[in-house]
């Protein structure tokens, strides 16, 4: 396959984490969660009074360590930039764009898709949000199980747990939004469909 430019890859790096961010701003404005660190931060930032982004970008830091020495140094450092945007994003979107009017359903949904949406984008030119998202790629590359499917276990696990400190009602949503999330991801980044090299 043709490889992508350095600027096309650029280009995708700003969209697909512009569009991740519009789904946690969605989540947030229903005070719901998701899944892998995205999820933790989520859940952690209605308890602490450090910023979504913050508690994001931290969790992920290990991560991004573990991307260096699996996928190499590009998708590492792309991993880790695409990090940094998303937090910065997130916290920022309040600035340009509020809700007055707020179906908790519509924004389980949108959510979901709209971070499913920007993870394949980052997939698909050498980054990730590193996370859970870069042991799902190993996890992928090794074993050829898509990254839909590890993903979406990670994630129930995650939610399962945060069923001692949420209404049931938010654990239900919180659900939709990540079978939505999973279900782009499974569908459009099938390992025997799609040669991906992160190098």
């Amino acid at each position: 396959m043709e490889k992508h430019s350095r600027r096309e890859d650029w280009v995708a790096i700003l969209t697909g984490t512009f569009l991740v961010a519009q789904g946690v701003f969605f989540l947030q404005s229903a005070s719901l969660l998701t899944g892998g660190t995205t999820g933790l931060a989520l859940l952690a930032s209605q308890f602490v009074s450090l910023s979504f982004g913050t508690l994001y970008f931290a969790a992920n830091c290990p991560f991004y360590l573990l991307a260096w020495q699996r996928f190499g140094a590009r998708f590492a450092i792309n991993s880790a930039i695409s990090g940094a945007l998303v937090s910065v994003f997130a916290d920022h979107l309040y600035l340009v764009i509020s809700l007055d009017s707020i179906n908790e359903v519509y924004c389980a949904v949108a959510g979901g898709l709209l971070m499913g949406l920007g993870m394949l984008i980052l997939f698909r030119h050498k980054s990730s949000l590193g996370g859970f998202n870069v042991l799902c790629l190993f996890i992928q590359d090794k074993f050829g199980i898509s990254v839909g499917k590890s993903q979406m276990a990670i994630d129930f696990s995650i939610l399962v747990a945060s069923f001692f400190f949420v209404s049931p009602q938010v654990i239900i949503l919180s659900i939709i939004g990540a079978i939505a999330l999973n279900l782009v991801l499974a569908m459009n980044h099938k390992p025997t469909r799609y040669s991906v090299n992160y190098g």
